[in-house]
């Protein structure tokens, strides 16, 4: 989404208009997340993807139509079983797919455009929210957590309600689309060592915000982890001198020895860290959960601490357990677990 919103940035500042082409639910129930988005000007579609196969190529076709009409419409694809098997889906063929006319003499979308680009750089909770009603100019907004609301006026009523899910608000006879734009919570990784390496790209690929924090200056190279935010090289025994661990954050726990690891458990019990993953066997953490009791940590502590980490799929490589690791994120994320 970021990169599609920078290329619209660049389209308008251009002086060209653009359609942005989304699926806002598909069998009529469930809609899609993000990244179900394309970006479509009088050159074509230029980024994204609503799927492919037949959806995406007739919405290729209605996009040019709806930039010369310059009016945003709603359509609704009913579709064969054969096009239902080229978007993916398992179960029903019904897709609703929104057609945004972007006009590039719009003076409230420069800032909008810059908002989101600012939002991903803060990892900022926050919403993109269309104003989709029949027979209106469609109206983009995207507000975030802390930085509030730019781009269109969107009621308060709409603000009330976004977090609660995503999909359609009615409110005042205008019907909105609201859909999470950026999800936060920073994932802190302790130790970065193999698993690690392997587990920073797969968990940034679906968009988490990673830091890796490490004692050893040699492992503290941001090379080895594509697509890290940042790494930190610490004192594993003052690690909260060096993160501010919120309610939203994520905290893996992979170092060298057992000993550290003990350590940093210790520390991070003391924040209220959305999630607190440890690897290792269970023989490991039984020993482990018993010097913790014996800190004076209680059951109800060490029931916070998920170990082993990642989902139980007979992963062994530093490859598989890192795909372990990213599937249970991506579950906690959903609210799934």
């Amino acid at each position: 989404m970021r990169k599609l919103f920078s290329l619209l940035d660049d389209t308008l500042k251009h002086g060209r208009d653009a359609v942005l082409v989304g699926i806002i639910a598909s069998s009529g129930s469930t809609p899609r997340g993000a990244g179900a988005y394309m970006l479509v000007t009088e050159s074509g579609r230029i980024y994204g993807t609503v799927g492919g196969g037949a959806v995406e190529y007739r919405s290729e076709q209605m996009a040019a139509e709806v930039l010369k009409e310059k009016r945003s419409r709603l359509e609704f694809f009913c579709l064969t079983k054969n096009e239902v098997l080229d978007l993916g889906m398992v179960c029903g063929g019904d897709v609703h797919v929104y057609f945004h006319y972007i006009s590039a003499t719009d003076s409230l979308l420069p800032p909008l455009t810059e908002q989101i680009d600012s939002l991903f750089t803060r990892n900022e909770r926050s919403w993109l929210i269309s104003d989709i009603t029949p027979g209106t100019d469609t109206a983009l907004s995207v507000f975030g957590e802390k930085s509030g609301l730019a781009g269109h006026p969107v009621p308060d009523e709409v603000i009330e309600q976004l977090g609660n899910h995503d999909g359609p608000v009615t409110v005042g006879g205008h019907t909105f689309y609201c859909e999470t734009l950026v999800q936060s919570g920073k994932v802190y990784i302790f130790g970065g060592g193999h698993v690690a390496q392997a587990l920073v790209p797969a968990l940034a690929a679906v968009g988490f915000h990673c830091i890796v924090l490490e004692d050893r200056k040699e492992f503290c190279d941001e090379k080895l982890f594509p697509g890290v935010k940042e790494t930190r090289l610490i004192d594993n025994e003052h690690v909260l001198d060096y993160v501010h661990i919120e309610d939203s954050d994520y905290a893996i726990i992979m170092t060298r020895g057992h000993s550290f690891d003990q350590g940093i458990q210790a520390q991070v019990l003391k924040t209220p860290a959305r999630y607190i993953g440890v690897i290792g066997s269970r023989k490991k953490t039984a020993k482990v959960f018993a010097n913790l009791r014996e800190l004076g940590f209680t059951d109800e502590d060490l029931s916070r601490i998920t170990t082993p980490i990642g989902l139980d799929i007979g992963a062994e490589t530093p490859a598989e357990i890192a795909v372990s690791i990213a599937a249970q994120l991506i579950a906690v994320r959903a609210g799934r677990i």
